[in-house]
């Protein structure tokens, strides 16, 4: 198992940066596929990015691309996710979340989740 701990959330203006991280426990973190999603109040749970175990596959919404960047750091046991050019419509709170095998976009095949981090960005 592994236990996820995100941080780094916070309120930003348009255009402003945030990093995200989330800290693994465990030794086997570096077996894990890591996700990021994120909810926004009254939609459903959306993918946000991907990585896999060797830190250099990514896969990302199209709506992040060219401004939100996802990497691992596997002897920190730590993912981040680096967000640039913020809009208001990024505001959600944000998780993190592990699977095993391969990369998937979807929320119900990953295993571990993490509580979330809220990120609010003003227009």
């Amino acid at each position: 198992q592994v236990q996820l701990v995100e941080s780094g959330g916070g309120l930003v203006q348009a255009g402003g940066s945030l990093q995200l991280s989330c800290a693994a426990s465990g030794r086997t973190f570096s077996r894990y596929v890591m996700g990021w999603f994120r909810q926004a109040p009254g939609k459903e749970r959306e993918f946000v990015a991907a990585i896999l175990t060797n830190g250099v596959s990514t896969h990302y919404t199209d709506s992040v691309k060219g401004r939100f960047t996802i990497s691992r750091d596997n002897a920190k046991n730590t993912v981040y996710l680096q967000m640039n050019s913020l809009r208001p419509e990024d505001t959600a709170v944000y998780y993190c979340a592990a699977r095993t095998s391969a990369l998937r976009i979807m929320a119900d095949d990953y295993n571990y989740w993490g509580q979330g981090t809220q990120v609010t960005v003003s227009s």
